[in-house]
């Protein structure tokens, strides 16, 4: 042990500590200063920045042995508290760069570090800044980041005042389509919005620590648990196997479709014969210290029979593969496409045909914060789960039946939550948490490091698309034929549906009359298939719109042009045979085009012969909702100090606070009603079923249930004069306070599994795309150097909001083309190995055109927004790349290697002698 003294926020402060414990742990866990976040804990994210003698340091990895004597410390609690802020959490705040928050607290103490030391930084030397101290972020895409640095500094230099950097309402009061501040945002730049991980050492005296014993092979046949050893291990209160889970033990994929192969049972909450991927939980340490829980798991011994591992479609389709869930093909699910006329003879008469293959990869989130939750049996006996879920009543289904629970003896509760981007639409741990509160009877806490969080949550499930494209001899499309196949891990649950995506999206954006296609869900034994922001439309768009740009080509077109005169016209209809709802490709594709032909006159003149420039185009579309008839609900209630909006509109960093606030102050408005005055109830499974949030669908689905409720109550209010009744008023005339709204997209329906023809959603978002790079010819590495995209998703609810979206989605799709992959289970293992993508990666020139049309289903004319720029960055960025230098990439990431593999190729084809070229 070793004593110390430290500054810490102004205040000496007298530490006993571990010489070897970081810095990091002393202040969260024995001085409860748990605005400095711990994400990677190897240094590589910065959320743990605090400054120490007037440097930003991680102090994840600062060991406190290594910490001077009377060190200068200063945390996020030192900078400003809620109502006196420093300028700098002022303009975190106006510009959205709060998203989820998790990385806020890191990225304000560099920034702080920085304005001591240069209070008038240019962009190039901030974001230089952030990438040298390793500031993370994977919501915002960098650039809002910039901006807020960029205004605090000047409110710092006295340039300009607070007021001035502050977003305003509109005159009539309205926030609609504003930059308003989300109602988390203080919160979050003061370091005091608490997350799984903080909640974890608020909870009671008493409270079990839990650590996982995990699979440590893909695929194998368990012969034996030996748990003697571990249960004598120090603090260790039970060691919990499948035999104390009282129900199913295995966690339902609930929208299985009826011809699924599978029962969709096929998931364990904890193994007992079987290990399907790395990482399956196959029992739970619960001791009284997480040191003591990890100690222990060590201990447990596993005797495993190793089985042959199917790490891709390609190894489970193979012919002499064992089925992965006995009784059950590999191949378990089917979807077909049938549209229009017989598609053979037409491609075989087509003027031009493409034909090829495109494969896009196992994306991983790289959501910093890593899994975490806790669980809790009430004094009514409910056992409550609280966690990172972004479906709460989705989820509750989904585990309620393993657990042996009846649905109101579970309850489930979404704590405060970092960037999840979709990983969370499956449950993760909550039923691991839910077996060990009721096997142990009491409060649990189980906390993943980043590894457990790399390699045992959801990924993007990988896609094998052939594709053949063919058009007439005017250059207009004529017939589509896919063949693929989707690599969905060893679980079921929403393997189906992400397979039909491929259907829905493969070749849309184009009037495309007559298509044919089948695609295969297979069971791997790599990581599970979960949503990902795009769900299946990434891989679509990277065979068609890849597809697009050869077929141009083919027909010496330029393929912005070729692409416009086949875009949706008045007689189009999407893939699925759905008529739009609106016609706005043409017009993004025009607001874009003196944008494209600059940029074509710029990277010819910038391309040299060491580094070539070229801009490539893509377009990319998603649907709102989960197919058919999907529906939402909500809650409003008059109260003596108010209005409070109930709803289920899971947060995690899109901004569901601000979402639900706007659309309830939009409605209550002409009763004078300030949006401060409107509270918020969310994301408990004893409210309102407001559906998960995921597929865009919130801001349509649970915006429209929340201005159908908020209408009901004003609607309520209202006299036959026109004046609105108070509260008391209410009560005295007997009328109700309390309204629950609901909102169905009853005309949509399900898409057949045979022809994949149906009308699945109310609202399209639509996005085209437009990167600059620069390839380094001998290294064959890339960088995007500019974006400039055109989108409309219809009514702006919240212009900074919806910015960040964007911007964020850009950075994501860059990550998908050049550097993201989760294949290599040695390599794979952390947030850098894994490609994300830090400041230096991501340029700061991004342009966004915005066109706002209406739609007639949205609440005040919105679409939602998360998906779209996820959709098609990716292929837009290899057709740039094969702009600049001539190199067709298939497959992504394109990482430096494959490219200079590729124009290695291409030189040596050009120096060949003709007649062998």
């Amino acid at each position: 042990m070793k004593r110390i003294q430290l500054n810490v926020n102004g205040v000496d402060r007298w530490i006993v500590a571990e010489p070897e414990a970081s810095l990091a742990d002393v202040l969260r866990k024995q001085m409860m200063l748990t605005g400095c976040k711990v994400c990677c804990d190897d240094g590589q994210c910065g959320s743990c920045t605090v400054i120490i003698d007037d440097k930003p340091i991680r102090s994840c990895n600062k060991k406190i042995g290594d910490v001077r004597e009377g060190a200068r410390i200063t945390t996020i609690e030192g900078v400003g508290t809620p109502g006196n802020l420093h300028p700098i959490q002022i303009a975190w705040m106006t510009h959205g760069g709060a998203q989820c928050g998790i990385c806020t607290s890191g990225f304000i103490m560099s920034s702080k570090a920085l304005l001591e030391k240069n209070i008038n930084p240019t962009r190039e030397e901030v974001r230089k800044w952030f990438n040298r101290n390793r500031n993370l972020c994977r919501c915002t895409g960098y650039k809002p980041l910039v901006d807020a640095v960029m205004d605090a500094a000047a409110v710092m230099r006295g340039e300009k005042t607070v007021a001035q950097i502050m977003p305003k309402p509109k005159e009539d009061g309205s926030i609609l389509g504003t930059s308003h501040i989300r109602p988390s945002a203080e919160a979050k730049v003061t370091g005091t919005w608490d997350f799984g991980a903080d909640i974890a050492l608020r909870m009671p005296e008493g409270t079990l620590r839990l650590a996982l014993v995990q699979a440590e092979v893909p695929h194998g046949l368990i012969k034996g648990i030996d748990t003697a050893e571990a249960e004598t291990m120090p603090g260790v209160a039970k060691v919990i196997t499948w035999e104390d889970v009282k129900g199913r033990n295995a966690i339902t994929g609930l929208i299985t479709f009826p011809d699924n192969k599978g029962d969709g049972w096929d998931r364990p909450i904890l193994c007992k014969e079987k290990i399907f991927q790395y990482g399956d939980a196959i029992a739970i340490v619960a001791a009284d210290t997480e040191e003591h829980a990890r100690a222990a798991a060590k201990k447990v011994k596993v005797d495993v029979e190793v089985l042959p591992a199917y790490m891709s479609g390609f190894a489970a389709l193979a012919p002499d593969a064992i089925e992965i869930h006995p009784g059950t093909p590999n191949a378990y699910y089917e979807q077909g496409v049938v549209k229009g006329a017989d598609t053979k003879p037409l491609l075989a008469s087509a003027s031009q045909l493409v034909d090829i293959t495109t494969y896009c990869s196992r994306q991983p989130h790289l959501h910093l914060e890593p899994d975490c939750g806790e669980a809790y049996v009430d004094e009514d006996g409910v056992l409550t789960i609280l966690s990172k879920s972004i479906g709460v009543h989705l989820h509750h289904a989904m585990i309620c039946p393993g657990l042996g629970l009846e649905p109101d003896k579970l309850r489930l509760i979404q704590n405060p939550t970092g960037g999840t981007f979709g990983y969370k639409f499956s449950p993760t741990m909550e039923a691991l948490l839910g077996v060990a509160a009721l096997a142990t009877g009491k409060p649990v806490s189980l906390v993943y490091d980043q590894y457990q969080n790399i390699t045992y949550t959801g990924k993007r499930s990988p896609v094998n698309i052939n594709i053949k494209l063919g058009c007439n001899a005017d250059g207009k499309l004529t017939a589509m034929e896919t063949d693929w196949w989707l690599d969905h891990g060893p679980y079921s649950e929403f393997g189906d549906l992400v397979t039909l995506r491929q259907a829905q999206f493969t070749g849309a954006g184009y009037h495309l009359e007559n298509i044919r296609g089948k695609g295969l869900t297979v069971a791997t034994n790599h990581a599970w298939g979960s949503a990902f922001r795009g769900y299946g439309s990434p891989q679509a768009f990277l065979a068609s719109e890849t597809a697009m740009d050869i077929l141009a080509e083919k027909m010496g077109e330029d393929p912005f042009e070729f692409r416009y005169k086949n875009l949706y016209n008045e007689n189009s209809t999407t893939p699925t045979g759905q008529k739009p709802e609106v016609l706005v490709l043409p017009q993004l594709f025009d607001m874009l085009r003196p944008k494209y032909q600059e940029a074509k006159k710029r990277c010819a003149e910038l391309s040299t012969d060491e580094v070539k420039r070229g801009v490539g185009i893509a377009l990319g579309i998603y649907g709102c909702g989960l197919d058919g008839p999907d529906s939402s609900n909500a809650r409003a209630e008059l109260t003596k100090d108010g209005v409070t909006i109930y709803n289920a509109w899971e947060d995690h960093g899109q901004g569901a606070d601000l979402g639900t606030l706007t659309m309830a102050h939009e409605v209550l408005r002409p009763t004078g009603i300030k949006p401060e005055q409107i509270s918020l109830v969310m994301n408990d499974t004893n409210g309102p079923n407001s559906g998960p949030a995921g597929g865009s669908r919130s801001n349509v689905f649970t915006g429209n249930a929340t201005r159908v409720a908020a209408e009901m109550l004003l609607n309520a209010m209202k006299k036959e004069d026109g004046t609105y009744r108070t509260y008391d008023e209410m009560v005295a005339d007997g009328i109700p306070l309390v309204y629950d709204g609901n909102w169905v997209a009853a005309a949509c329906t399900d898409c057949s599994s045979e022809t994949a023809q149906g009308n699945p959603f109310p609202i399209y978002m639509y996005e085209v795309f437009m990167p600059e790079v620069e390839v380094e010819v001998e290294t064959g590495e890339v960088r995007v150097v500019k974006f400039t995209t055109s989108v409309d998703v219809g009514t702006i609810i919240n212009k900074a909001t919806v910015d960040g979206q964007i911007y964020g989605g850009l950075a994501q799709g860059i990550g998908l083309a050049l550097s993201e992959d989760f294949e290599d289970l040695e390599l794979h293992t952390n947030l850098m190995d894994c490609g994300i993508p830090y400041p230096k990666d991501i340029p700061d020139d991004i342009e966004i055109l915005y066109l706002e049309t209406p739609r007639a289903d949205g609440p005040f004319g919105a679409a939602g927004v998360g998906e779209a720029p996820l959709t098609a960055a990716h292929p837009a960025i290899l057709n740039a790349i094969y702009n600049a230098c001539g190199v067709r990439i298939f497959r992504v990431p394109a990482l430096p290697e494959i490219i200079r593999t590729e124009l290695e190729a291409k030189a040596a084809r050009e120096k060949a002698p003709k007649e062998f070229a």
